[in-house]
Parts: structure tokens; C-alpha cells; sequence
């Protein structure tokens, strides 16, 4: 009851100016974060693109000691170093690692951010807890289903929290929107959603194989993962482009506008899971992942239908990533921009953009690759953290949430490939009437890595 009604409380919260939205926020989490009576060590894996994005967030909303530092690529372990100290002057360079093992063993951490590529995270997830870390996870959280079945596991038997990088659920204008549009009963009767993705995102490179350079252990990059021949550094995208380290744009962006339109909506599981697609245009270079699909996602009287492709036209330029929900009195659209609600009456629509937080955090405006519009859904996603890790209770996009969101994506590509519907028993973890479907719900893993299994912590 106290998780309900600390949401109920933050969302009254957001009905004011969204101005100094993370500032005001420091108040109504009950502590001074950026006074806090215990300064939080903090371990980063995966020191790329989001990694740093994600510490640096965490950086804005309290005082941390950044530790340790954890990437097989050399170079990118550096830069990432000298990007860090730069935004803490003064302060402890942070102690250096190629393997995770190595850093969780030799550290003492309370908090371990995860931003490696996807198929890693269900296990370096499982040792950071086992090391005592609460955690702070990148979706999606497992590639595939059982992996995730462990991580939840996992974390119920060593009561720790995991926020997982879900953060459309603290995104400000979305907040919003779900607290007067959609709580507030505007759309009436919901029974159709569509999700979709229409970004120009699939890699179309065709690569000539390369020696491995001597700054990235490409074998550890590789770990349980099927191992590929080299043919140039995997950051950045190129790994997104093979079902071997993650589970394409189902896995990458339909989890975002799926588990957006979960928590929205107060959505379980699916009932019933199916889907089509596969690479119908874009066939030149050695991405095998689909340019094309769409997945439907069946609830009692409600579906919600999927839709990618890498090529060709948004159906809607307006919202090339996004969801709209269908309710019988209007319909409301969202994304990680803005949101509209159209209603069927005369009355007026409603349009909100996102909200930015330049004047607040003015470092923003100088930091490389920053998605400036997420960064304040991100600043409100570590506070969230923060919180349920200092009340011991459960984030908003717990790992069950993540589970619940990740799986489902795991699961549409799975029909995909079989080409037929499925229906998932999450207490019995399996696949309802197909041994062949419940087989793949756990992938081979390399020789010399063990798959973890929810048995494990029982």
C-alpha cells in the first residue's frame, strides 16, 4: 500500500510547473539528496554512450563516489575516466577494469549501473547483487525469457532493488498525461492501442572482417554471447544489429512504447503474444535483424499492436516512435516529445511537449551525445531509485516490470520465428501447449559460461 500511495503523492506533485520539476523534487522525496548522511559508492559497467548518461543523471540528483569503472575497450574505459573526474574536479580518479568480476570482488559497492550491450545484462545484473549492489539496469534486462525469470529471482532472494532504464514511466509530460487524461477517465472505454517505430535505425553495413585491435578484449566483449568473426568495434549500434547479442527493434525500442503503455493503463501480462515480420526490403548488408514486423499484444478486450520498419515513411510523421491509446471519447498519442489528446467532442485537444531542464542543469547543454529531452525522465528515474532504495521498496519500473515488458518483446520475435501464437504461464514458465516454444525460452549459451536459471535462488 505505501508504493500506491507514493505514487498517488507524485503524481499530485507534477500537477504544478514542470519549471524546476527535479530541484522541487529533492523536497518531496523526504531527504536531501544532495546532502545525504551516506555518500552512495557507486560502480559502472559498460562505460559507452548510455552508461555515461546514466551516471552522469545520477551525478545531477546526489553526491556519489564514483569508484570503479568497468569496459573491455580500453580506449573507451579512458575517455570515460577523464569525462568523469572532469565533471567532479578534485575528486578520486576512478579505479579501472576490463572484467566485472574482477571490479565486484575488490570493491565494496552500494549501487552498480549496467549499460553494456543486452546480452550481458541478465548476468552481470545477478553478480552485482550477489556482491550486495542494488542496481541500476539498462533494458532490456535479459535476451532471453528464463534469463529474466533468474533476475527476478535473483532479486527476491537478496531483497535487493533494481530500477531498470524504463524511463517513459518518469517522463514529466507523460506523467501527466496518464494522471489527467487517462486516470481522469478522459478517453472513456480503452480497447486498441498501436505502438510503432519508424525510425531509419537498422545498420545496412556489409563489413570486411579485421583483426582484433589490442585495446578490446573482443572475446570478454563477446562472453556468453554466440562469438562472430571481427569485423570492426561492435559499439555505437553495430551490435544492435544482430539477434546474437539482443532481440532487434522489438527488443530495443518496443519495449520502451509497450511498457509505457503498461504502466499507463495498469497492464499485467499478455494473454496471448503473436507476430509476423522479418527483412522484406533492406537485404544488402549483414544485419539479421527484421526491417519489418508487427506484433499484437491481446488482453480481455484490449489489444495492442506493434509496428516497425527501418525503411519507407512514418505512418504518422509527427509520431515516429510512439504509442497512441483508442478510447471511446478521444485518443491520446505520446511519445518521448510530447503528447496530444484528440478528443471526439467539440472540446478543445490538449498538446504538451517535453519538458527540458537547461536553465537547472546547464552542463547538459556542453555534454556529447546527451538526448537533452530524456535527460530529465532519466534525473527522475535515478530519484525514484534513490528513494526505493533508501525506504526499501520497489522502484516504478521494477525488475518484475522490466521482466514483464522485456519477455513479452522475447516472446513476439519467438512467434515471429515460429509463426504461430503464444501464450506464456509465467508461474509455470513455460509456453501454454508448445514444448517447442517453451524450449526456446532459454538460448545456448558459449562454452564456458553457465545460463542462469530461477531455480537457482530458490
Amino acid at each position: 500500500m505505501e508504493e500506491k500511495l507514493f505514487n498517488i503523492n507524485r503524481r499530485h506533485f507534477l500537477r504544478g510547473s514542470f519549471a524546476s520539476l527535479v530541484l522541487s523534487t529533492y523536497g518531496l522525496y523526504g531527504f536531501d539528496l544532495m546532502n545525504p548522511t551516506k555518500r552512495y559508492r557507486v560502480g559502472l559497467i559498460g562505460t559507452g554512450w548510455y552508461g555515461k548518461s546514466d551516471l552522469f543523471r545520477l551525478m545531477q540528483v546526489t553526491k556519489i563516489d564514483v569508484v570503479c569503472l568497468c569496459d573491455v575497450d580500453e580506449y573507451q574505459l579512458k575517455e570515460a575516466a577523464d569525462r568523469i573526474q572532469n565533471r567532479q574536479p578534485g575528486s578520486k580518479r576512478p579505479q579501472l577494469y576490463k572484467d566485472y568480476q574482477t571490479m565486484l570482488v575488490q570493491h565494496e559497492l552500494d549501487i552498480v549501473l549496467i549499460g553494456t550491450p543486452d546480452h550481458w545484462h541478465a548476468l552481470q545484473c545477478i553478480a552485482a547483487m550477489e556482491s550486495g549492489a542494488h542496481v541500476y539496469l539498462q533494458k532490456p534486462i535479459s535476451v532471453d525469457v528464463l534469463e529474466g525469470e533468474a533476475v527476478v529471482a535473483a532479486a527476491n532472494k537478496m531483497n535487493k532493488v533494481v530500477q531498470v532504464g524504463l524511463q517513459r514511466r518518469n517522463t514529466p509530460h507523460l506523467v501527466e498525461a496518464k494522471q489527467n487524461i487517462v486516470d481522469a477517465g478522459l478517453l472513456g472505454k480503452i480497447a486498441h492501442v498501436e505502438l510503432c517505430c519508424y525510425y531509419h535505425m537498422r545498420s545496412q553495413a556489409n563489413p570486411s572482417l579485421q583483426e582484433v585491435p589490442d585495446h578490446l578484449d573482443y572475446e570478454l566483449w563477446t562472453g556468453p554471447a554466440p562469438l562472430r568473426p571481427y569485423d570492426g568495434l561492435p559499439h555505437r549500434g553495430w551490435w544492435r544489429a544482430f539477434m546474437e547479442y539482443g532481440n532487434g527493434i522489438m527488443g530495443d525500442m518496443c519495449v520502451h512504447m509497450f511498457d509505457a503503455t503498461r504502466w499507463l493503463l495498469d497492464l499485467d501480462w499478455p494473454n496471448r503474444i503473436s507476430s509476423q515480420g522479418g527483412i522484406y526490403v533492406q537485404k544488402v548488408g549483414k544485419s539479421n535483424i527484421s526491417d519489418t514486423q508487427t506484433a499484437v499484444f491481446e488482453y480481455d478486450n484490449l489489444q495492442c499492436v506493434w509496428q516497425h520498419r527501418s525503411w519507407g515513411t512514418p505512418a504518422d510523421p509527427e509520431y515516429p516512435w510512439a504509442f497512441k491509446i483508442y478510447g471511446e471519447h478521444g485518443t491520446l498519442a505520446g511519445s518521448p516529445m510530447k503528447y496530444d489528446f484528440i478528443p471526439n467532442s467539440k472540446e478543445k485537444k490538449i498538446h504538451k511537449d517535453c519538458h527540458y531542464e537547461r536553465t537547472q542543469f546547464p552542463e547538459d547543454l556542453t555534454e556529447k551525445d546527451i538526448e537533452l529531452h530524456a535527460a530529465p525522465a532519466t534525473r527522475l528515474h535515478m530519484l525514484d531509485f534513490l528513494k526505493a532504495i533508501e525506504e526499501k521498496q520497489q522502484p516504478i519500473a521494477s525488475i518484475e516490470e522490466g521482466h514483464r515488458s522485456t519477455a513479452s518483446c522475447i516472446l513476439a520475435n519467438l512467434s515471429m520465428k515460429l509463426n504461430r501464437p503464444l501464450e506464456y504461464d509465467s508461474q509455470l514458465r513455460i509456453v501454454k501447449n508448445d514444448p517447442e516454444a517453451t524450449k526456446l525460452l532459454k538460448r545456448s549459451y558459449r562454452e564456458g559460461w553457465r545460463h542462469p536459471l530461477p531455480e537457482d535462488f530458490n
